[in-house]
């Protein structure tokens, strides 16, 4: 296997690292945009009283929906952008990694 043939190989894996690295980055963005609109939602329901009616939007139609299971809906939204985010986060951190060391490989 030539030299040129080994730099090629390692300069294209390099490459693709780097492209699953800003997929990553941009779901990580997508994230955290969600996080933060489920959030407010959060601080909205926690000012409604009992006599508030909460509407839910099933296609073009806005449906009645009840308050706690509305506020349900949005706690395990928030814990599932959470590990979400975690996760990505630990793919993020082992992107980085391998492409430290392709980069080291490529110089």
């Amino acid at each position: 296997m030539s030299l040129e043939f080994r730099f090629q190989s390692a300069s294209m894996e390099y490459q693709k690292i780097q492209t699953e690295l800003a997929s990553l980055v941009e779901n990580r963005t997508r994230l955290d945009a969600q996080l933060s609109e489920n959030e407010m939602v959060k601080k909205e329901f926690a000012q409604l009283t009992s006599s508030n009616t909460v509407y839910k939007l099933v296609g073009p139609v806005l449906v009645p929906q009840d308050q706690n299971e509305a506020k349900t809906n949005v706690e395990t939204r928030l814990e599932f952008i959470k590990s979400e985010i975690k996760r990505v986060d630990v793919q993020i951190n082992d992107g980085e990694d391998r492409s430290e060391k392709k980069k080291n490989e490529v110089l």
